[in-house]
């Protein structure tokens, strides 16, 4: 008897997006294929110094770069394709489908970024269906978010359909009239669908999402309240929410006056696909602001999350060279700040009052409402779906427990789901649903250099920097093992409790007395009396006599920068033999963070 080769199970494995908002990427695995759903990117906390960018690892893509068949993406928020022009310099896509504005978006950057030719973009509409290898087939179905042209995903495998919503709210009253596609959802519920993959952003919240367009009185109160000149800050990829600003500028006489590149973009692309749709008499150059009567003028900026280098943040510092806060100014933040990004978006609204301006903010103001949607919408989505198994995606811990329980609540059994973390091997059969292994996970940091991978210890150098600062020791070594003058002692962002001098004078007799005890250690006769020095080895000797030292002479542990110097023996010139860079403190622990620049 011949028995029938078991079939195989797909693999679902998510390389970012899953205890964190950001950096959204999913792996589809069957047999020898790869499909990719988004690859992301999210923003550095404040200890990742000099890091502009954070990427997942994707170590495991790099390992299986010839079973990839393509890329799926789901909308065009940096979130979720903001990672693809770094993965295709080490990693070939041959194709990547999505819609026109995040196409069109993506486009832009992969030009920037010059690896437009290592991947054919192709664009979708709703309900179109492509094929991806021999194992996957994808049907996009237009649902409503916070981004315009935004899409859930049918992605029909061996083992049956997934569907993976992307971000979505429930919106029934869109700004640009394009609805959430519920039917076509209902079709695939009734048919079947094996595994749900969620939205979990809102999880915590009870009710609907509000739509969009409660925004609008809102925010048109505002304008109406407003005196003098109003700046306007929001999500530079909120289309909706940018149509509405430019209606009501439109509707209380206001020219607008674009300010950061991203916002410039957005709106470029998003007017030519008509998504935002305004005149061009509506907008004026930026250096004409001066000029303009201050109840006339509406600036529209980036920097709703208080981002360093933001528009609106050089502002607040007064560092801006074309715009400066006058009293008077209102200053309206039409969004609420993501996890991680509320200190630095409280800074910037107290420079900003401090300066004069009068600060619109909160989320009682009703000028922002989430993309994500609540409790309720999550309901309508799992009841319209009906899965059979269930994978609550997208937030943090917390937001995917609260959502496998509402999940629970809408009649799936807690044995089909599985609450994951990044990295987790998913295995879906026909029948069952389990966590099968384990691949590499964790995160990539690209700072503005751009110019190639960087060691982990970087950024722990960078830390130990803000943190304690640097000591600098530069030392000459006699051939006869004498300090030749006095070591030079520098100090960068360290406290000491007594004079310079003294530690100097501690910095000396410390050589000093690590070279009479080390340098008999280090010598060595090499025929006809003539004595050969292991000056590395002498030198560690003296820089771990200083490491010692400084230990006990500071409450912090500063890097220490140990710089030696001998003479020459042939020429009698000094040559510098080393400079090393350790801390002061314990043993660097390794991290699992890898550095890219």
């Amino acid at each position: 008897m011949i028995r029938k080769k078991s079939p195989s199970a797909l693999k679902i494995i998510p390389l970012g997006g899953l205890h964190e908002i950001g950096k959204n990427t999913c792996v589809f695995e069957y047999d020898d294929e790869i499909i990719l759903l988004d690859a992301g990117l999210a923003f550095p906390t404040d200890g990742m110094h000099g890091v502009n960018i954070v990427l997942p690892d994707v170590t495991y893509l790099h390992e299986n770069r010839h079973k990839i068949k393509g890329m799926i993406v789901t909308h065009g928020h940096e979130d979720h394709i903001g990672g693809i022009p770094f993965h295709l310099k080490n990693v070939e896509i041959p194709v990547i489908y999505g819609p026109r504005l995040a196409i069109a978006l993506l486009y832009h950057k992969l030009e920037e970024a010059g690896v437009q030719n290592r991947t054919e973009l192709k664009t979708v509409r709703p309900r179109d269906v492509v094929r991806l290898g021999k194992n996957f087939s994808v049907e996009y179905i237009r649902n409503t978010h916070s981004m315009a042209d935004s899409f859930t995903v049918a992605i029909t495998t061996p083992v049956g359909v997934v569907i993976h919503t992307g971000d979505f709210k429930i919106d029934h009253t869109p700004v640009d009239g394009e609805k959430f596609d519920l039917q076509k959802l209902a079709e695939y519920g009734e048919k079947g669908v094996h595994c749900l993959i969620s939205d979990s952003t809102n999880s915590e919240v009870p009710g609907f999402t509000p739509s969009e367009k409660s925004v609008y009185p809102n925010l048109d109160r505002v304008f109406s309240n407003a005196p003098g000149r109003l700046m306007v800050t929001t999500f530079a990829s909120s289309v909706h929410r940018l149509q509405i600003v430019l209606e009501l500028a439109k509707k209380h006489g206001r020219l607008v006056a674009v300010v950061g590149r991203s916002m410039l973009n957005v709106i470029a692309h998003a007017r030519n696909l008509g998504y935002v749709k305004c005149e061009d008499s509506l907008f004026v150059p930026l250096h004409s602001v001066r000029n303009m009567p201050d109840e006339k003028l509406l600036i529209l900026t980036t920097g709703s999350q208080g981002e360093p280098m933001s528009a609106l943040t050089r502002i607040s510092k007064g560092e801006h060279r074309q715009i400066k806060i006058r009293k008077g100014d209102t200053v309206v933040f039409s969004a609420n700040p993501i996890p991680g990004n509320t200190i630095a978006v409280v800074n910037t609204i107290d420079k900003l009052m401090m300066l004069g301006a009068n600060v619109i903010y909160g989320k009682d103001k009703g000028i922002h409402v989430s993309g994500h949607g609540c409790q309720e919408d999550q309901k309508l989505m799992l009841a319209l779906t009906r899965p059979k198994f269930f994978i609550p995606f997208h937030g943090e811990h917390r937001m995917l427990v609260k959502h496998s329980q509402t999940a629970q609540g809408m009649g799936v059994p807690p044995e089909n789901m599985v609450v994951i973390q990044n990295g987790d091997v998913v295995e879906l059969t026909q029948d069952s649903i389990r966590l099968a292994d384990k691949v590499s996970s964790g995160i990539e940091l690209v700072d503005s250099s751009r110019s190639g991978m960087v060691e982990n210890e970087i950024l722990e150098d960078r830390q130990k920097l803000a943190e304690d600062g640097v000591v600098t020791v530069a030392l000459t070594v006699s051939l006869d093992g004498k300090l030749i003058g006095k070591p030079q002692l520098n100090l960068r962002g360290v406290v000491i409790s007594g004079e310079k001098a003294q530690l100097q004078e501690l910095v000396t007799k410390t050589l000093e007395k690590s070279l009479i005890n080390y340098l008999p250690e280090y010598t060595k006769l090499n025929g006809h009396n003539n004595t050969q020095v292991d000056w590395s080895g002498l030198q560690n000797e003296l820089e771990c006599g200083i490491q010692r030292m400084l230990r006990r002479e500071f409450q912090g542990q500063p890097l220490l920068v140990f710089l030696m110097q001998i003479p020459d023996v042939e020429g009698g010139a000094e040559v510098q033999k080393e400079i090393t860079v350790k801390p002061v403190g314990r043993r660097r622990r390794r991290s699992t963070a890898k550095v890219a620049s």
